[in-house]
């Protein structure tokens, strides 16, 4: 039977940079996924994600994204590849926005003020594609960019294509190792990370009950205003709009812009990908870009689906929920577990498949305490 140190079942960013960091440290380590890059499924299907320095969703992400970036730029030298194109990111909502507040709060913690506009009317002479109403709060973070998802995986696996099995992949823990069964064949591994998006629960006993998986509906519109909805003249957006969170990318591909809501769509299955993004799902991003950024809006001339796996409200412990988990599986730390999801997680994925690596290494090494599986009942 064929064995290795280290096992890894997902690859997509998350399972990628983890192939990648330890292929840098010489390990014996192989990757297990029966999906082809760029192929419609998987939570890191598509050309693109955000990637931003200040996150609303927590002040402690700062630092994670600062090791994050540091990482693109060495993935970028090393590959020869364009993966984080600079993109300034504009956050912006009603007065009082709470979005707005928290990311302006991140960026003032690591003593990086903001400078751009600061409300509504002077986004709109900035970027004139956008119309924002003249009082709306608004922050822009000159230190993003446009994460290119794809290259990102390609970049990963570059000189890793012997490490890697296209197969899917089921484990059962033995006495011995972590036996990694796929339709041909078997392979014995030391430890496995199980990075396997909207399918992590089908691999970790008790895990359901604290995930859901959510359809999200994303689509490219033609602009109006082709000059000033293009890459260099607007930025990537996230608006809290009256019909929900927004967000969306200039068009930088030629492909239109991209946008899509950030509030959690109805819950589905992990294999639940069909059928197409339909209009009546789009309706709001629509009607928001129509609204706010009518340089943008337009006619839909294509669209996807991707899904979110989002951590429930922990009940052992203080989260409110949509927070990674990473951490070993108390009951076999031989198994590392991997779900930087909930919408928010492509960004990290350099920092993560380093502290995956890490962990892995070093058995007293702890993930940090919010991605811990200790506050879910079922692992407390």
């Amino acid at each position: 039977m064929q064995s290795c140190e280290i096992g890894i079942i997902g690859l997509g960013l998350m399972g990628s940079a983890a192939l990648h960091a330890f292929k840098r440290r010489g390990c014996d380590v192989l990757g297990f996924d029966p999906l082809t890059i760029g192929e419609a499924r998987g939570s890191s299907h598509g050309s693109c994600r955000i990637f931003r320095r200040f996150n609303f969703e927590s002040e402690a992400y700062t630092a994670l994204s600062d090791r994050a970036y540091a990482g693109w730029q060495e993935l970028e030298a090393a590959s020869g590849r364009s993966i984080l194109k600079p993109c300034p990111v504009l956050e912006a909502g009603p007065p009082g926005c709470e979005l707005v507040a928290r990311s302006r709060a991140a960026a003032l913690a690591a003593n990086n003020a903001a400078t751009g506009p600061r409300n509504g009317r002077e986004a709109n002479a900035a970027f004139p594609a956008f119309d924002l109403s003249d009082d709306w709060d608004v922050v822009v973070q000159e230190s993003g960019g446009i994460l290119m998802a794809e290259e990102a995986v390609r970049a990963f696996r570059k000189g890793a294509e012997d490490n890697i099995i296209r197969a899917a992949a089921h484990m059962r823990a033995e006495p011995t190792g972590i036996r990694i069964v796929t339709a041909s064949g078997e392979v014995m591994a030391r430890q496995v990370i199980v990075a396997a998006g909207p399918w992590i629960a089908d691999l970790i006993p008790g895990l359901r009950r604290h995930l859901t998986i959510t359809r999200q509906a994303v689509g490219w519109f033609k602009p109006v205003q082709p000059e000033a909805a293009r890459y260099g003249a607007s930025p990537i957006f996230i608006l809290d709009a009256p019909r929900g969170v927004v967000y969306g990318f200039p068009d930088f591909e030629g492909r239109g812009v991209k946008a899509a809501q950030h509030d959690h769509g109805r819950i589905v299955g992990a294999d639940e990908w069909d059928p197409p993004a339909t209009d009546a799902e789009l309706e709001q991003v629509a009607t928001t870009l129509a609204e706010l950024i009518p340089g943008a809006a337009g006619a839909i001339i294509d669209r996807d689906i991707c899904l979110y796996t989002n951590t429930a409200k922990a009940d052992a412990g203080i989260d409110d929920g949509n927070e990674f988990i990473i951490d070993r599986l108390p009951q076999d730390p031989r198994i590392i577990v991997a779900s930087p999801c909930s919408g928010h997680g492509a960004k990290f994925a350099t920092a993560i498949g380093a502290m995956l690596a890490d962990m892995a290494l070093d058995p007293g090494l702890k993930a940090p305490e919010p991605f811990r599986l200790g506050r879910f009942s079922s692992f407390a």
